[in-house]
């Protein structure tokens, strides 16, 4: 009986965190030299479909063939890949490489062995080469030709369309349907044309290298990729398939996965006849030992399922290939077999030290030229082995996984190649560069730390372009230059070029390039930036009227999105009656055209403040109350329209309601790169903009002394802009939990009639519910009337299904961690039902208590219990010892651990989603503070492991972090969710020696960002605390008192 056994130590007995999995044994052993002798021929079938011979000796093991076809393909990053072929009982099997090859063969004149992908990493931004990605593309290629990769309609057309990208490049109608009509890339292509083209149309000016990119980064959150089912029974004779991934064993019914067990709960696998064993780990509240059985159709599939699981373990989870066992002396017991070649750890650190030269290499079925850089490649994020801290089941490899940066070139500069590098090599044996090796001329490298970003470009636009100089790799993408940062913290040479893009996504020409921004947006030295500070004004008044220009931008940029984009997609659809367009586009344009104003003017005094004008010497334009108040009394003209945003938020929420194509074109539109938060949340942006000029003019009367020439214009302003907030206050509070109700409600399966009068929101967040199979992880949802728990979905849309809900009417509660021993653990106890949770913490702990007690005493005072308002799902009245028997899926989270983006109809970076993978809560007084406490502007970005310091725009709103190239794009980069980081200053032992520098931490990932000024620090320093540590309820209800809307 084979198996691979890891035994528990006191430590995970008792739950501590697993080992990092660092193997103390000697390397294992190497294949013997390739032994001399008859040569024979092997048919190497590759993912472009054509065919190769190779010449190898028959006693050789597989090892050298493997070898000898990654040294023809030039590949540096083969130990992702593998050979399959049918054995003599017509299974389909691996080729193993420490066996002779000619005793696995048996006639290999009529076998063809199939080149293909065998370990698909959990980020495609782990794949640093663009030939391996290439690689990829073309497996995921082939398996939506043969029906392996299935997904949704929607789905596969945009997979087409960015592989039909690749090979014939930008969109032309004519030449896309004469090449789809003699290309079929998925059995149901005629159905889907039309909508291929379409999205064909959204790529124009995408290298074929970028296509491969989005290509991947769709594929790689589809449930079947890179799964390879293998029929099985379960011990009920059930028919089912198994999987092995990155992240563990996975059970499937059909095409639904339905299971998943992660390699931190496994302990055991192994396999006895026909049957394959799991045996996981005990549970911490649980004495017993769970060993799951498979039934498989013959021990030769069991077998060949096992070898596999053993690969997969050892490659992700193993920092180096483990010791092969000794040989015994007189008999042998179960398998000796055992995993061979580089972990992925080895494979990251190799490709990181930079031990390979870049070659080229010819795409078959492109017609556009691309080939592999020789100059400077974008930076290598710090490779480190994914994280095996046992924190759940579902997260094997954590947040702290660590993704590399893939390289890439600018589309059409060919450079210089060595005679050795140009074209391919046919050798049978290995020929890999060392590792000291000398790298290419002008490499430029920066390593940066894989990013917790949400990556929300989906198709980017660009144009051929002069070369212009860049900087090193943000992340893994082939074209993400644009967030890049020189390792040496300046400019990089001019023979230094790399893609144009950051993200193949982007709609528009690269800033880098645009004479708008010229050195704005590109990197420059640390002393050139400190000149440029030192030219700014030091009085704090100018910094507060900048902070004023800056937001308004943002301001400008989110009615944008109603007045421009929105109306311009509602315009192309028949969807919304004339009646809602009228109650909504007539009552933004007029603000916009305002505010537009509003802006040239702010920005006018600026310019005359900061001395770009002979008029400052006069001395008039040092202020800014008097723009302020003539433009506040303007917008008192606009209230009527302001009256109206409450109306038009209720009627498209209705009109949603009831009309299916007006709710898909929304749906469409929220998965738009320039709609970065939920639509109704642009709605109440003119009622939040109020507030915001409230605070503004706060600070400034606070900082002017009653004798300053502009302290009367700001006081007078300030009344002003109280007066509306006061009037609108009603309608904010109201509006604010409307919008919060509709945007949850997208978030949830399950629920009929969330949204109803008289419901308030109250906090949201993760709790772990204790049942009979130990502590599960739940989301919360708490109301003034009800309390829901949910867990997330194995859907493509990631929503969260409601298993149960407590009605708060008669419901009691109290801490219970003696009965349980579960730390941080609570009863709650309905009239009917009562569940055990357990927070993640004291302080979350805490926060739960102090809102449930306040939602209890709330509904103790009203009429009675709520309505039943679940749709299918009946509550869980079961207590945790009636559950034993419950079989709950675990959820598996390694799709999205470091990106919370979603590409399917939904959004799958929503506040719900944040709190889920950072295992915390939000509460809507939260939300309302966020509200008050946003902020843009320019800030200085630097990650731990670099060098250079890199100028971004960046906008705060929402607890979330978004990044720009510059203020005049029209979408965000990427973003950062701040729940659960935590916000410091920088010690001295961190070397930075740089002013106005914070730092912010979650994990293993770190950012430092340095702001212009002592007041600009100040003011980012206090609205991300406001979003990385929620205040009491206590003390933000009487801050909020202090200046009520």
């Amino acid at each position: 009986m084979g198996e691979i056994e890891q035994r528990p130590t006191p430590g995970s007995r008792l739950g501590a965190a697993e080992n990092s999995g660092i193997s103390t044994l000697e390397h294992g052993q190497k294949p013997p030299p390739t032994p001399s002798g008859k040569l024979m021929s092997v048919r190497i079938q590759m993912l472009d479909d054509t065919q190769e011979a190779f010449e190898v000796p028959q006693r050789a093991p597989g090892k050298v063939l493997l070898d000898a076809v990654c040294s023809h393909l030039n590949l540096v990053e083969g130990d992702y890949f593998g050979l399959e072929f049918p054995d003599h009982k017509k299974i389909t099997v691996w080729l193993d490489l420490l066996k002779p090859i000619v005793k696995q063969i048996r006639r290999p004149k009529h076998v063809v062995v199939k080149f293909v992908v065998k370990f698909f990493p959990p980020d495609h931004t782990q794949l640093q080469e663009e030939l391996t990605r290439y690689l990829f593309a073309l497996q995921v290629k082939q398996d939506l030709a043969q029906g392996r990769l299935t997904c949704s309609d929607t789905s596969a057309a945009l997979l087409v369309s960015h592989i039909v990208q690749s090979e014939i490049g930008d969109f032309d109608e004519a030449s896309d349907r004469e090449h789809l009509a003699k290309n079929k890339y998925i059995p149901q292509q005629d159905a889907l044309e039309d909508k291929i083209v379409e999205f064909h149309h959204n790529h124009i000016g995408q290298t074929p290298a970028e296509s491969d990119f989005q290509l991947l980064e769709i594929a790689r959150r589809l449930e079947m990729y890179g799964v390879r089912l293998h029929p099985a029974k379960d011990r009920e004779g059930t028919k089912i398939n198994l999987a092995v991934a990155n992240t563990g064993i996975l059970v499937f019914q059909g095409f639904t996965k339905i299971n998943a067990f992660n390699w931190a709960k496994v302990r055991k696998l192994s396999f006895k006849r026909k049957r394959f064993l799991v045996k996981l780990r005990p549970d911490v509240n649980s004495s017993y030992q769970d060993t799951l059985e498979f039934l498989m159709a013959s021990r030769d599939f069991c077998k060949s399922f096992w070898k596999i699981c053993v690969e997969h373990h050892a490659f992700f989870r193993l920092f180096e290939e483990p010791k092969p066992k000794p040989k015994p002396v007189l008999f042998s017991r179960g398998s000796s077999f055992r995993f061979s070649g580089r972990t992925q750890k080895q494979v990251l650190d190799y490709v990181k030290e930079g031990g390979h030269k870049k070659v080229q290499f010819e795409r078959k079925h492109s017609k556009i030229h691309s080939i592999r850089s020789l100059a400077t490649q974008p930076a290598e994020p710090n490779s480190e082995v994914p994280k095996q801290a046992q924190q759940s089941a579902s997260l094997t490899f954590g947040e702290g996984a660590a993704s590399p940066g893939g390289q890439s070139c600018q589309p059409g500069r060919d450079p210089p190649a060595s005679a050795d590098e140009r074209g391919p090599q046919r050798n049978p044996t290995p020929q890999r560069s060392p590792a000291g090796s000398t790298k290419a001329d002008g490499a430029g490298r920066a390593e940066t730390e894989e990013e917790e970003e949400v990556a929300k470009d989906r198709t980017q636009q660009s144009r051929p372009r002069p070369p212009q100089p860049s900087t090193g790799s943000l992340t893994g993408s082939p074209h993400l230059s644009e967030l890049s940062i020189n390792s040496q913290g300046g400019a990089a040479p001019t023979s230094t070029v790399l893609s144009p893009n950051l993200s193949p996504d982007t709609k528009q020409a690269s800033p880098l390039v645009s004479p708008l921004l010229n050195d704005q947006a590109g990197p420059r030295t640390d002393d050139e930036d400190d000149g440029r500070r030192k030219r700014f004004p030091t009085d704090k008044a100018y910094f507060i009227a900048k902070e004023v220009s800056t937001t308004e931008r943002t301001y400008l940029k989110d009615l944008e999105v109603i007045t421009s984009w929105f109306q311009s997609t509602v315009s192309k659809e028949d969807s919304m009656p004339e009646t809602l367009k009228s109650l909504i586009f007539p009552n933004f344009e007029p603000l916009h055209k305002f505010h537009t104003n509003f802006l040239k003017e702010i920005e006018q005094r600026l310019a005359l403040w900061e001395g770009r004008s002979n008029a400052h010497i006069r001395g008039d334009y040092q202020r800014i109350g008097d723009v302020l108040l003539k433009n506040i009394q303007g917008m008192k003209q606009l209230a009527a329209h302001l009256w109206k945003h409450s109306e038009a938020l209720e009627a498209l929420e209705t009109g949603i309601r009831g009309s299916r194509r007006l709710e898909s074109l929304c749906r469409d539109f929220e998965l738009q790169k320039v709609c970065y938060l939920s639509l109704n949340t642009f709605l109440l942006r003119p009622l939040h903009r109020l507030m915001h000029y409230k605070q503004v003019l706060e600070r400034l009367c606070k900082h002017h002394p009653p004798s300053h020439t502009d302290f009367r214009d700001c006081r007078a302003a300030l009344a002003e802009i109280t007066e509306m907030v006061a009037q609108l206050h009603g309608t904010m509070i109201k509006m604010e939990n409307f919008q919060k109700l509709h945007e949850l409600k997208k978030d949830l399966i399950g629920v009929d009639n969330l949204v109803i009068p008289g419901r308030e929101f109250i906090r949201l967040g993760s709790l772990s519910k204790l049942s009979g199979k130990g502590l599960q992880q739940r989301m919360f949802f708490l109301f003034n009337d009800v309390l829901l728990y949910t867990s997330r979905g194995l859907t493509a849309s990631n929503q969260f299904k409601v298993h149960g809900q407590l009605p708060l009417y008669g419901m009691t509660m109290e801490e219970s961690e003696d009965e349980w021993g579960v730390p941080h653990c609570l009863t709650l106890r309905g009239q009917h039902q009562s569940i055990v949770v357990a927070a993640s913490s004291r302080s979350e702990m805490e926060k739960w208590v102090e809102d449930i007690q306040m939602a209890i005493d709330l509904a103790e005072k009203s009429s009675g219990p709520a309505p039943e308002f679940l749709a299918s799902s009946p509550p869980d009245s079961k207590s945790p010892e009636e559950a034993a028997g419950d079989q709950e899926s675990e959820d598996d989270l390694s799709a999205s651990r470091t990106s919370l983006e979603r590409q399917a109809p939904h959004r799958g970076n929503t506040m719900v989603h944040v709190c889920w993978h950072r295992n915390t809560s939000v509460s809507m007084v939260d939300f309302s503070v966020a509200v008050e406490n946003q902020l843009s502007g320019n800030l200085l970005r630097k990650f731990k492991n670099s060098n250079g310091w890199q100028k971004l725009w960046v906008v705060f709103t929402n607890f979330c972090l978004f990044f720009y190239k510059s203020h005049q794009d029209s979408h965000p980069l990427a973003s950062l969710p701040l729940l659960g980081y935590s916000l410091t200053i920088p010690s001295e032992s961190e070397d930075l020696h740089k002013d106005y520098v914070f730092k912010l931490h979650f994990k293993s990932h770190v950012y430092y960002f340095r702001a212009e000024s002592e007041y600009t620090f100040e003011r980012w320093m206090e609205v991300i605390r406001s979003a990385t540590s929620s205040a009491s309820r206590a003390h933000v209800l009487s801050h909020k008192e202090s200046h009520v809307y």
